[in-house]
């Protein structure tokens, strides 16, 4: 098979490759994405590309990589984001992601994309780390999930609730994000957050993870989730309920994997190839 980190897919019998832009609705809001759709008749498993807060990483370095692999991948901006229509929240965050779940699982989707819905991952960096596994926990249709660099919002609300310099960073670091979103507010990100609680705190969901796959990819130079906080604490908790399926490792780079994309697709391929196809490579 060829590698597709480094070479691009042989021609194919059918429909070729596609890039599509996709709308569709959340509430009110009409969200913007783009579909990476393989070379193929299909039927195409289907990953869902999750971006941090604010999303200036997005991804789509991966998004190419498991297109060239065979994945159709979903890319997409959270309401309130980019341009896109309404308000931003971390709970409008989770909400837009499992209407994204819900709309690449509408028939109509599936049969213009030759999409296999029964075949979905998602897979989020930061905030979309925490949205995906928070939206998988929620979804047990979701077939396997992972987290890169994940931010532990419930580890993050006790904090801020015990230690007021803690609160103040988090308001300081966050107010300098806003310039891509709108409204919304450091205060009432915070704020949010906070009243989550142990609600979002994402241990939590080892038992509704516990029988299906978790990839967990912690960043040893990142002082946005030190693994000390944001991941060690969640791969204990997943061992020891157990989550079975747990697969987990640790890079020495920063919080968007700068030096690290490489390594980092391989690593989200392998993970998906074991678990959403049989096709060896």
């Amino acid at each position: 098979m060829s590698d597709p980190l480094v070479t691009d897919p042989a021609a194919a019998p059918g429909p070729p490759a596609r890039t599509v832009p996709m709308t569709f609705q959340s509430a009110r809001a009409t969200l913007l994405g783009v579909l990476h759709v393989p070379a193929g008749p299909g039927r195409h498993p289907v990953v869902v590309v999750l971006h941090g807060f604010p999303g200036n990483e997005r991804n789509f370095d991966l998004a190419q990589a498991l297109r060239r692999a065979g994945y159709a991948t979903l890319v997409f901006h959270y309401r309130g984001s980019w341009g896109v229509d309404g308000s931003w929240s971390w709970t409008h965050m989770l909400e837009d992601a499992a209407r994204a779940v819900a709309h690449l699982r509408e028939p109509e989707v599936g049969a213009a994309y030759a999409l296999d819905a029964d075949r979905l991952a998602l897979i989020g960096h930061s905030a979309g780390g925490f949205a995906a596994l928070m939206t998988a926990a929620a979804d047990p249709g979701v077939t396997a999930v992972g987290s890169v660099a994940g931010f532990d919002f419930g580890t993050a609300a006790a904090a801020c609730r015990s230690d007021p310099t803690t609160r103040a960073a988090y308001l300081d670091g966050w107010e300098g994000e806003l310039l891509p979103l709108r409204g919304t507010s450091a205060q009432a990100l915070v704020t949010e957050m906070e009243q989550a609680g142990d609600a979002w705190r994402l241990a939590r969901l080892a038992p509704r993870l516990a029988t299906r796959p978790v990839l967990l990819v912690g960043t040893g130079r990142d002082p946005v989730t030190p693994v000390g906080i944001h991941h060690d604490p969640l791969v204990a908790a997943y061992l020891a309920h157990p989550v079975r399926e747990l697969e987990h490792c640790v890079f020495h780079t920063d919080h968007v994997l700068s030096d690290h994309r490489v390594a980092l697709a391989r690593t989200v391929v392998a993970f998906l190839d074991r678990y959403l196809t049989d096709v060896p490579r």
